[in-house]
């Protein structure tokens, strides 16, 4: 069962569910339930994060036979009914618990009560560090030595073979016989030292005990099968040829192959097993790749001169491959290693939402919205739409700036992404419509291009999708737009129903769009008969807008067409005003409003604008 971020809220006594009640304003998709040893079991392995609004006795109690191990149980919170603490008492960091009584506490105006050694004393967490740079913990089960040891230390001693920026108490080392950890893709560090004099080892033993070794994702596998290989001898051949090369499995980043395998049964299975994305190029795409052995079998079978090579260099970018085709039963396999994070093209090393956060305060945001906001490093956006979300953001780093600087929040917002910060940058409205969406991505589209030109002898890659094969990206970051109520949908729900049929939206703006072309798209819509929205009307750098657009309507419409004027929908100074095209002009307009000229077909009744869709033409109403 995929639980994600499921959260359930728990309690025993009315003030405990009145409690629990506001939590959930935090946690708009939480359930909450009353307590019971059997409910806790479902909740148990059904959610990702369990609150608790009772005495932490109880809770431990009745928990206590389900705990197994940091890296699956659920993160822990515990709240006394008056809502003053929030303590973390099981999976603070990998489980995120800490973090969950942080936001909590800070929500309900408490303190978060957290115990974590590596916290009380300020340092970084080896565990929560490891999964925030995507390094597998290969041998969890010694965490506890090491981390004891680096606390009464006050450091940690890294041995590490990738390029990769250290907190200030993380020491790095040379020999990794002197190390706490090892942060490598090699199965065993020390293979090449083991026949070592003991002169070379001064330690008089190359192994030191309770070293523990983070894996980063930086393999690329590149795999040619016959049709209807299994996953399992999938599997067995990968792992093979990793144990002869001294490589370990979960350093695994992805797989490459050409396309007309990507859908294999067997391939599939074996990347769902393990959370693999697969790398599917055509064969021309796979014949680019120069100095690649020939094979006159795969050509006549793919069209590609060979598979597993250079798939595996294509999808790592790298100029050399780490381990050449080996042929394993029905399976051929190759490696390449992305030998710094930067060099390949499908690295992303921060993660940009673009967040629409709809027209007026948190209700009418959607949870996934709020999630990532909550998720989010550094918050970036306008400050008055920032001004409506406070209680989302109030221990996250904001930069706000004014109403005509979206260049600049963008530019920041990317190069903070880029440099490995989630960001989310807030639109009010959907950040998709006259937002902030499509000048993130031309900045982004301008930044890779900045990133390839600097690049030698490197070729421009692309590959084909089949689920469960994902897009190759040319971003060098992660970036997600996610959706929000615009101003068109929050302004049509205070006028009824005046967009039950085609319409068009057109900004009057026309600082980025010549006037001349707004002109034309008035007319066009107006003379096509489709109810419009007009946006950002009037400003008192342009007056005389919208009495123009007013005019091109008149041309083709009634004077009594049912006009609609909506300021500030679903926010406090909200005004909604439904006219016409005669009298629209008798009432304040600015570019906090909204105006939406009905069609021929449009009415008004009582108090709502609505624009019939036909439906008393074909049944009886």
């Amino acid at each position: 069962m995929d639980i994600g971020n499921k959260t359930a809220i728990i309690y025993i006594t009315a003030n405990g569910l009145s409690l629990a009640e506001r939590v959930k304003g935090l946690y708009p998709d939480a359930m909450i339930e009353r307590f019971s040893s059997g409910a806790v079991h479902e909740l148990w392995k059904e959610n990702k994060n369990l609150i608790f609004i009772m005495a932490a006795g109880i809770v431990v109690r009745t928990i206590a036979p389900f705990i197994k191990d940091k890296k699956t149980d659920p993160a822990v919170v515990v709240l006394d009914e008056a809502g003053k603490s929030a303590i973390s008492l099981l999976s603070g960091h990998i489980g995120g618990a800490n973090d969950l009584a942080k936001e909590i506490a800070a929500f309900l105006g408490g303190d978060a009560i957290i115990t974590t050694a590596s916290d009380v004393s300020n340092l970084t967490a080896i565990d929560l560090w490891a999964d925030e740079n995507n390094f597998v913990i290969e041998n969890m089960e010694i965490m506890p030595h090491v981390a004891t040891r680096y606390i009464n230390n006050g450091a940690l001693r890294v041995y590490s073979e990738i390029e990769i920026a250290l907190p200030d108490e993380f020491l790095k080392v040379g020999d990794p016989r002197f190390a706490d950890v090892f942060i490598t893709n090699k199965k065993d560090v020390y293979l090449k030292r083991q026949q070592c004099s003991s002169a070379e080892c001064s330690t008089g033993s190359c192994h030191i005990k309770e070293q523990l070794y983070l894996r980063p994702e930086n393999l690329i596998i590149g795999i040619g099968c016959n049709s209807n290989t299994s996953a399992d001898e999938i599997e067995d051949s990968v792992k093979a040829v990793l144990n002869e090369n001294n490589l370990s499995f979960f350093s695994i980043r992805s797989i490459a192959t050409i396309d007309i395998k990507g859908n294999e049964q067997g391939l599939r299975t074996f990347a769902e097993r393990y959370n693999l994305k697969i790398n599917a190029f055509t064969a021309d795409e796979l014949n680019t790749v120069e100095g690649v052995p020939k094979s006159e079998t795969v050509f006549k079978a793919t069209g590609a001169n060979a598979v597993s090579e250079p798939a595996a260099l294509l999808a790592s970018g790298a100029s050399e491959l780490l381990i050449q085709k080996q042929k394993k039963g029905n399976v051929t396999i190759a490696a390449a290693e992305l030998h710094r994070l930067t060099d390949s093209p499908i690295h992303l090393s921060g993660k940009l939402f673009i967040v629409g956060t709809g027209p007026g305060g948190i209700e009418h945001i959607t949870p996934y919205a709020q999630k990532a906001i909550k998720n989010s490093d550094v918050i970036v956006g306008y400050g008055t739409y920032l001004d409506l979300i406070q209680e989302l953001i109030k221990d996250k780093e904001v930069i706000s700036t004014g109403m005509t600087k979206e260049v600049d929040r963008c530019k920041k917002a990317v190069e903070l992404a880029m440099a490995g910060k989630t960001v989310a940058v807030i639109s009010g409205g959907d950040p998709g419509i006259y937002a902030m969406a499509g000048l993130v991505f031309e900045m982004l589209k301008n930044e890779t291009e900045k990133l390839r030109n600097g690049e030698t002898e490197k070729k421009e890659q692309h590959r084909t999708e089949t689920s469960p094969i994902h897009r190759f990206t040319d971003s060098p970051i992660q970036i997600e737009v996610i959706p929000g109520i615009s101003a068109l949908n929050a302004c049509a729900a205070r006028l009824g129903a005046p967009l039950m049929h085609d319409f068009a939206a057109i900004s009057l703006s026309d600082r980025l769009t010549p006037w001349e072309l707004i002109e034309k798209r008035l007319a066009a819509a107006a003379s096509a008969d489709f109810v419009t929205i007009l946006y950002n009307p009037k400003s008192m750098g342009r007056p005389d807008h919208i009495n123009n657009a007013r005019a091109i309507f008149l041309k083709h419409r009634s004077t009594e067409t049912p006009v609609g004027i909506v300021r500030g929908a679903m926010r406090e100074n909200e005004s909604i005003i439904i006219t016409n095209l005669r009298d629209m002009l008798n009432y304040d307009i600015d570019m906090q409003t909204a105006v939406i000229i009905g069609n021929s077909q449009t009415f008004i009744f009582d108090k709502w604008m609505i624009t019939p869709r036909g439906y008393e033409n074909k049944y009886e109403i």
